[in-house]
C-alpha cells in the first residue's frame, strides 16, 4: 500500500494508526459512499473542508461525513466575521491534494485546523488519508495532535428551533 505525506507525518510523530484502502467511484465521491465502502457507520467517517475568511485567510474544517458546517460557527472559532467554502478549483494549488483526497495532515502549507467535538465521541474516526481510494482510521487525540487541530462545535443544527411569532 502506497504511503502519504499524512502517512509518514503520523509514522514520524509515533502514532497509531491504520491505513484502509476502499474502491473510488469518481461519480460518487461523499462521505456516505466511502462509509458503505468501508463497512463503517458514517458518524466515523470524517470530512476535510477549506475555507476562507475576510480577517484570517484559509482555514480547514473537519466534520462528521453527514453533517454540514456552520459557517457562523466556523467564524467564530477562527476569528472571522464571514467565512466562505473555497472554491473547488482553489483546492488542489492551496493544499496539494484533490476533492475526495483532502486531509489537514500534509497540506502544502500549513493551516488553522479545526475539529468538531463530534469526533471526541468516537473511539475512533477515519479521514482521508491524501488520495482517493485511501483512509486513516486513528484515535481522535492523535488526529487532534498529528493536525494541530482547535476542538469546537462546527455542525449545523439539524432542526433549528423556530422562534415562537406570538
Amino acid at each position: 500500500m502506497e504511503k502519504t505525506n499524512a502517512s509518514r507525518i503520523l509514522e514520524r510523530l509515533g502514532i497509531n494508526f491504520e491505513l484502509i484502502e476502499y474502491d473510488v467511484d469518481p461519480d460518487n465521491l461523499d462521505a456516505h459512499h466511502v462509509a458503505a465502502s468501508l463497512g463503517q457507520d458514517i458518524t466515523t467517517v470524517f470530512k476535510t473542508l477549506v475555507l476562507h475568511g475576510d480577517k484570517n485567510g484559509h482555514f480547514v474544517c473537519v466534520i462528521q461525513g453527514d453533517k454540514e458546517v456552520d459557517l457562523k460557527k466556523a467564524a467564530k472559532i477562527s476569528g472571522n466575521k464571514k467565512v466562505a467554502m473555497i472554491p473547488m478549483k482553489e483546492l488542489l494549488p492551496l493544499t496539494g491534494y484533490i476533492r475526495g483526497g483532502c486531509t489537514a495532515i500534509g497540506m502544502k502549507k500549513s493551516f488553522p485546523v479545526f475539529l468538531d467535538s463530534r469526533a471526541l465521541d468516537q473511539e475512533l474516526i477515519h479521514v482521508s488519508a491524501g488520495k482517493r481510494g485511501l483512509q486513516i482510521k486513528l484515535k481522535p487525540q492523535d488526529y487532534v495532535r498529528a493536525a494541530k487541530a482547535t476542538v469546537g462545535d462546527l455542525i449545523k443544527e439539524d432542526n433549528p428551533q423556530e422562534e415562537d411569532p406570538t
